[in-house]
């Protein structure tokens, strides 16, 4: 089976939220994404509303359903409700996306940056896990490379993990891209074995994204945001800059 993308579209969010309003449109931005070929769409709200608000998440739910496509949740199932933000749960019972994705994130945290110890949060995860399950969602856990307890989140109930590739990415960038490669394998390969299905994500690009699969063969999906955004703002300038002149000249 091919790999699937997932179109994280949190940093088209900040960008709006720099200045207010609703420019630019997370919708319309996740709309192009799909209708380029993307399989589906991920978004992680925050307590703390830093990019997608919950009323994003409502109006990416009902894109996606009128486009036949994946949605994606991540979130820490830990985060209390707060002003704005009803929950990671409520909102995933409120609109039963396909995926949920549990990410053990912190408000001081910039962007995710570990996965779950299932020695210390296993207990709390197993409840949460089978809520999302009544909903209808599937469950995915956010892991580190070399989880020695990685079959534990098949006991909770999970259906997939979803590898944390942050190092990996830095280590591409270093040169040193072996230095990650066997880890990532390996746990993936203890991950299938366990009934598990295997996703990717964090700082994947056009760079590193090939030699990744290559080591990791059988990865269900990727969720990409940060980098094929800032992709897209180098890659969409020539157009951009032709409309204007066309205008320009039109009014010449």
């Amino acid at each position: 089976m091919t790999c699937r993308l997932s179109v994280n579209v949190n940093k088209i969010a900040v960008l709006r939220n720099s200045r207010g309003g609703q420019d630019p449109d997370v919708v319309a931005a996740a709309a192009a994404c799909l209708d380029a070929g993307a399989h589906g769409i991920t978004v992680h709200p925050r307590p703390d509303r830093r990019h997608i608000h919950a009323e994003d998440v409502r109006a990416l739910a009902r894109l996606t359903a009128q486009h036949g496509a994946e949605f994606n949740i991540e979130g820490n199932p830990f985060a209390p409700p707060r002003a704005g933000y009803p929950g990671l749960l409520p909102l995933c019972s409120e609109l039963g996306p396909t995926q949920v994705t549990l990410v053990p994130d912190g408000d001081g945290q910039l962007t995710s940056d570990h996965g779950f110890d299932f020695g210390r949060d296993g207990e709390r995860l197993l409840p949460l896990i089978a809520e999302l399950k009544v909903a209808g969602c599937r469950v995915s856990l956010f892991v580190d490379a070399g989880n020695p307890l990685i079959e534990r989140a098949a006991d909770l109930g999970a259906d997939r993990i979803e590898l944390y590739t942050g190092p990996y990415a830095a280590a591409f960038a270093a040169g040193q891209a072996q230095r990650e490669l066997p880890r990532l394998a390996e746990t993936a390969r203890r991950a299938r074995d366990a009934g598990l299905a295997v996703n990717a994500g964090h700082d994947l690009s056009q760079l590193n994204l090939a030699a990744f699969l290559d080591a990791i063969p059988g990865v269900q999906e990727v969720s990409i945001g940060h980098a094929l955004i800032g992709e897209a703002l180098y890659a969409g300038l020539t157009a951009t800059v032709g409309s204007y002149l066309r205008i320009l000249a039109a009014h010449g």
